[in-house]
Order: C-alpha cells, then structure tokens, then sequence
C-alpha cells in the first residue's frame, strides 16, 4: 500500500509515515524532495500539488495546474506545473513566474494557495504561445466555472501595462464558454477564421409540443443549420450512437440540417468542413461574404 502522495520526503521519514527503505524501493523524486511512485504518471492535479510542495507551501499555483485544480479535465498532467513564486530556480517540468497577484485574485483550495479562474484566464492568454491554445484552454475554464469574458477584463484593468495583454484582448474575442472539448473550440474557430459568423453554442432545441429534443454544440438558429463533433464515443459506444440516429431525425423533422465534424475531417479537410457549413447555411438563404479557409500553419495555429 502506498502512502499518500506526493508527499516531502523528509516529512515523511520524520514522521514514519514512509521509512527510507520504502521510499528508496517505490518512490522517486517528481521534484527535488518531493516524492512519487515509482512508475507512476501524475496527473496534472498531482503535478500541481507536488510543485506546490517543492515551494516549501509558498507557491501560488497558477496557469494551467490553476486550471486543473478549478476542474478542467483537459490539461496534460505531463505537461510542467506552474507557479507564482519568488524562486526562479526551478528544476524541469516546472514553470515559475514572479508576478503581482492583487487582492482577490487567489483563494485557498485547502491549504494551497491558487489563482482564481478570472486571473488564471488572465495569466493562460497571456503565456500560451498558440492562439488557438489559448482560447481553448480559456473556453474549458469558462465552462466549469462560469468565468465570463468581463471578469477576465477586469483583472486586465488591475495590471496595465503587463506583457502579453493585446495577445490576451485578441484571444478573449473568441471565447465561449459553451465548448465541451477542446476540438469543438477548433471547430468552432475554424468556422470564425473563414469568415462565416460566429455560431451559438449549446442551443437546446425543443418540438412543437414543448419537449426537449436536443442540445445542440453549436448552431445557427435562424438557419436552423447545426454542427455536432462526433468524438469516438459516438463511432464505438453502441447505445450513444442509437440515440445520436434517433436524437438527428427528431431534428430533421424540426426542419434541422445537421453537420457533422469529426477530429480527422478538422485536422486532413478542413476545407470540406468549412464548405459544408457555408453551403448549407446559403442554401437556407443566409447571405455571407466570400468565405475565405485560413490554412492550420497560419492564423489558426498562431
């Protein structure tokens, strides 16, 4: 049985919780004296905790380990945890930065100190290099959190003059917090980069008698044309595929056009996506400008 973990090792062997010989035979360092088991993959929470450790309990945690710990399911517990903290002389797969925090801006998530979801979305459109990153980290936030686009401004407001803020305004023009996955923001920005309007999320369709027939990820009301990305649970859970037959001719007999996106149609047709989408929103009469497909090594991927 293990002990809980990651702990500090020296806390650990003071207090037997852990005696050398253990943590020699099924631990090892995450962090300088911070501790694992051995073989173990943490998870983006774990990481955050055992950076939050190796800070001696000082660190904020901050940026995407904020992010995990707010509830985001999305974040890589690979990649390395983040700080604010006053000691710039991190060990790998650790980012600290020395950043002002104004008042408000953290609460305590039992005893560890992390930023609160307004300035995590600040410091993630700040830091991630990708637009397309950015706001996709920034949607999920929004969307287990209830985070709007104005709280994130006003945290802007409290730090003039930081780097990073036009990259953070151009990123908060395309947040929606109604994205349930990461590839349905890229759906969604792919839509937004061609140049068609931007599509409602998460619109609930309901029949003629008032019953609910559907939630829908993103849609074009007036249109009644819809886009739904089908991940794997929709090819290989039986019973999720059944009612995605039943739940799409309710809408066709609603009078809705249903486009559906899969991962590979995003990432190898792109441009076939974009056709369908803008096809049939001109075939319900929708007037459009040229559409124009922003390649991924241009602006999607920036």
């Amino acid at each position: 049985m293990t002990a809980p973990w990651p702990f500090i090792g020296t806390e650990a062997r003071s207090s037997a919780v852990v005696g050398d010989r253990a943590i020699r035979r099924d631990y090892e360092q995450l962090y300088p004296g911070v501790f694992v088991p051995r073989g173990v993959e943490p998870s983006a929470r774990q990481r955050a905790e055992a950076a939050w450790l190796w800070s001696k309990r000082r660190g904020v945690v901050a940026g995407q380990s904020a992010a995990a710990l707010l509830g985001v399911r999305w974040v890589d517990g690979r990649a390395p945890a983040e700080l604010i903290y006053d000691n710039r002389k991190t060990p790998s797969r650790l980012v600290v930065r020395t950043e002002r925090l104004a008042a408000g801006e953290t609460f305590a998530l039992g005893s560890m100190r992390v930023t609160t979801a307004a300035r995590t979305a600040f410091d993630v459109g700040r830091h991630t290099a990708s637009r397309v990153s950015a706001v996709q980290r920034i949607d999920a936030l929004a969307h287990v959190t209830g985070l709007t686009v104005i709280e994130v401004g006003a945290v802007a407001a409290d730090h003039p003059g930081v780097r990073g803020l036009r990259r953070l305004r151009s990123v908060l023009e395309l947040v929606d917090g109604g994205a349930e996955s990461p590839q349905e923001t890229v759906a969604r920005l792919a839509l937004v980069d061609a140049g068609l309007p931007p599509p409602r999320t998460q619109l609930r369709v309901f029949g003629d008698a008032g019953e609910f027939v559907a939630r829908l990820d993103m849609a074009y009301e007036d249109a009644k044309v819809a886009v739904e990305y089908d991940g794997a649970q929709h090819w290989t859970d039986p019973a999720v595929r059944q009612r995605d037959i039943d739940r799409h001719f309710a809408l066709a007999e609603l009078g809705w056009l249903v486009i559906r996106v899969s991962r590979d149609l995003l990432r190898y047709r792109r441009p076939t996506y974009v056709a369908r989408v803008e096809g049939a929103l001109r075939e319900r009469g929708f007037a459009l400008p040229t559409v124009k497909f922003v390649a991924d090594h241009q602006r999607l991927a920036s």
